[in-house]
């Protein structure tokens, strides 16, 4: 029997980004890299998975994206504070 292969998470992403961005085919990205078909299709499977819980990693756009909804709810947060003051009129 042949001893196990481990690969470390930064490899690991960069040859399912390789398959999910060029659109190669996982067998021929498989080759080039040295891995086994099957072990590559699995860990694309693993973050298409992921990516469509939202448990990955973010990538850039939705990073500047959800800094800007929680600037966005920061803002609508204050306005509401603020009219919620207006309205306490201890003379009205």
């Amino acid at each position: 029997m042949g001893k196990r292969r481990t690969y470390d998470a930064e490899f690991r992403e960069g040859a399912v980004r390789i398959v999910l961005e060029t659109g190669k085919p996982a067998a021929q990205v498989a080759r080039d890299l040295g891995v086994h078909e099957a072990t590559l299709q699995n860990w694309v499977h693993a973050a298409r998975k992921a990516s469509e819980s939202g448990t990955g990693p973010l990538e850039e756009s939705e990073r500047e994206e959800l800094a800007r909804l929680r600037a966005k709810e920061k803002e609508q947060v204050k306005r509401i504070v603020g009219l919620g003051m207006e309205r306490v009129d201890p003379d009205g």
